[in-house]
């Protein structure tokens, strides 16, 4: 009865007790956001850039605009210069088809037969002071300041500026002399109004400028939000999923970039999801399947009478025989730990008839049955040899279990259409069809055999075997009885010297 408690409290304390996990340090439990968002940012940088090219656009057209009037006012200062120059050299006043009588009569004439523009005056300088002007009621000539200014340019010729309440005032002097007169056309232009006309130009420019920035800058917020949606659904998703919820995907809508992360990102979700659940159904299994050795092990050793030999003895020999059940599965778990790496399998060219027939040698010894080989293939084939031969062993003793005294198992190979198979037959019970693909999972156990002391393990390194080489494993229904495994790895013929070798692809393992 203490037995059977200690046995009972042992089995309930290894299913039953959990222990989990503390939290990494150094590390906060709650997840990280930035102080920026990318929608934020996108925006952002789309109105600098919008900001940027508008303003460079600005000055472009202002610095074209303002260089066009600048040359505009220089064509038509040139233009009153050249008509005054034809009226100088022709020197006949048209009313009276007479020399003009003196250098005021000529530029009166001028005057009165070319009309200036609105942001244009034309003025007579004859002798030391303005006497003609056009149009006439202009107050600039009497001004001290542009006489100042226009005094110098009477004899030398050339243009001046000068600041006055209307603005910036351009003053262009063509001199000339008649008789023993002399003096000069100013031609002066009031800059301030085509640059006014400019400045409003740009800034109603500006207003329309800083109205399309708005636009664009509203469009990229809401475009960048409506395409950053997903991301936002997969932070969130993220946060979400624990260590025991890995069932929430994100919707996938539309069929751009961010839709084929969604893809990549539930893809990856499912990968992780079916790794996790293997990992807790393999953790469960493992448990289940220690627990019980580890349990006859402490009942065995709390009950052991140490002063009786021959009860030693029987105990140490069933408490060997836990131990070196519970290392086969140890080994067999390192084994399939080991599968998912890349020197898991070490390729080679292996003559295919002569690996049929080792392994069959070496099957024999598995126990008395009857022992034939199917069929043999004369080709040399590249995979690991030590690795295929532990399959076929496996899948032979895995026989040997399901078989009686006098049953036939019987081991073959071919090659066909690119691909190698490998099989052992047997005329056993064979496999329901509900069970065949269970039976390779870890663990995967169909009707056991009452002398099959194994775990559930074996058909599953057989599986890791194939896949490791690129190739699948199955059980079908053998003639006229039994079951039938059979090994298919994909293959491809190459010459080589006298022989055809068949060069496996390696397939990821899955």
């Amino acid at each position: 009865m203490a037995a059977a408690m200690t046995m009972a409290t042992a089995a309930g304390t290894a299913a039953g007790t959990t222990t989990e996990p503390p939290p990494p340090r150094g590390r906060d439990a709650r997840p990280h956001r930035s102080g920026v968002s990318v929608r934020t940012r996108i925006t952002a940088t789309v109105a600098l850039l919008v900001t940027l090219t508008l303003a460079g656009a600005g000055l472009i057209v202002y610095a074209i605009e303002a260089d066009r009037i600048e040359e505009d006012t220089v064509r038509g200062v040139q233009q009153e210069l050249d008509e005054f120059g034809r009226t100088q050299r022709r020197g006949i006043d048209p009313e009276t088809n007479r020399p003009f009588a003196d250098l005021e009569a000529m530029m009166r004439v001028f005057l009165e037969r070319n009309v200036p523009d609105d942001d244009e005056l034309l003025v007579a300088w004859v002798g030391d002071t303005p006497e003609v002007q056009s149009p006439d009621d202009d107050p600039l000539p009497s001004d001290p300041s542009f006489q100042d200014a226009a005094r110098p340019l009477v004899t030398a010729g050339g243009s001046t500026r000068i600041q006055t309440d209307r603005g910036e005032v351009l003053i262009t002097a063509q001199p000339t002399r008649q008789g023993d007169d002399t003096g000069a056309l100013l031609v002066v232009n009031f800059l301030a109004e085509d640059r006014s006309e400019l400045l409003d130009t740009m800034r109603t420019y500006a207003i329309v400028a800083g109205l399309s920035l708005g636009l664009v800058t509203g469009l990229a917020a809401w475009q960048s939000g409506r395409l950053l949606a997903p991301l936002r659904t997969l932070r969130s998703t993220a946060e979400e999923i624990g260590e025991t919820d890995l069932s929430r995907r994100i919707p996938e809508t539309g069929n751009d970039d961010i839709t084929a992360l969604t893809r990549t990102v539930n893809g990856m979700l499912d990968r992780l999801e079916a790794a996790f659940v293997g990992q807790r159904r393999f953790l469960d299994d493992a448990g289940h399947e220690l627990k019980t050795p580890l349990t006859v092990l402490r009942g065995h050793l709390e009950l052991l009478e140490a002063a009786d030999p021959e009860e030693v003895a029987e105990t140490r020999d069933l408490l060997l025989d836990e131990v070196d059940r519970m290392g086969r599965l140890v080994n067999d778990l390192i084994l399939l730990a080991k599968s998912d790496r890349p020197d898991f399998v070490s390729l080679g060219e292996v003559d295919l008839g002569e690996l049929s027939e080792d392994v069959l040698a070496k099957a024999r010894a598995l126990g008395p049955r009857e022992w034939r080989t199917d069929a043999t293939t004369e080709v040399v084939v590249r995979m690991d040899a030590q690795r295929v031969t532990q399959a076929l062993l496996q899948l032979a003793d895995n026989a040997v279990k399901h078989t009686r005294e006098g049953d036939t198992i019987a081991i073959g190979s071919s090659y066909d259409a690119g691909s190698v198979r490998l099989w052992v037959r047997d005329t056993g019970p064979g496999v329901p069809p509900a069970d065949r693909e269970q039976i390779f999972e870890r663990f995967g156990r169909s009707a056991v055999a009452g002398n099959d002391e194994g775990f559930g393990l074996g058909l599953s390194i057989v599986r890791a075997i194939a896949v490791a080489h690129g190739g699948t494993v199955e059980v079908v229904d053998a003639q006229p009885r039994g079951a039938r495994f059979v090994i298919t790895l994909p293959a491809r013929r190459t010459p080589s010297d006298a022989t055809q070798v068949l060069e496996g692809r390696p397939w990821p393992a899955s």
